[in-house]
């Protein structure tokens, strides 16, 4: 399970980063070591995948990990992962 509260941590140090990057990720980790996270590009994200939360700069992206396989979903209750992606200037 992911609270909102920690979303709200989580998206709050994502946007304080002036550079999102492996690094960013590397930072939560260390704030947030029961969650796993990742970070990779938006349009790298599945097109039907809805974000958790929307910033100009990044989405987040709920992981669920309880089968076989990664998915992502929009439960917080089954989550145990954030997707973090940047969102490209167009």
């Amino acid at each position: 399970m992911i609270s909102s509260e920690q979303l709200e941590h989580i998206s709050a140090q994502v946007a304080t980063q002036s550079l999102l990057s492996d690094d960013t990720v590397l930072q939560l980790r260390q704030t947030f070591p029961d969650i796993h996270f990742t970070y990779c590009m938006d349009d790298d994200v599945a097109g039907n995948a809805r974000p958790i939360y929307e910033d100009p700069r990044f989405n987040l992206y709920l992981v669920d990990s309880r089968e076989h396989c990664l998915c992502l979903t929009n439960d917080s209750e089954i989550a145990t992962g954030v997707v973090v992606a940047e969102v490209e200037e167009e």
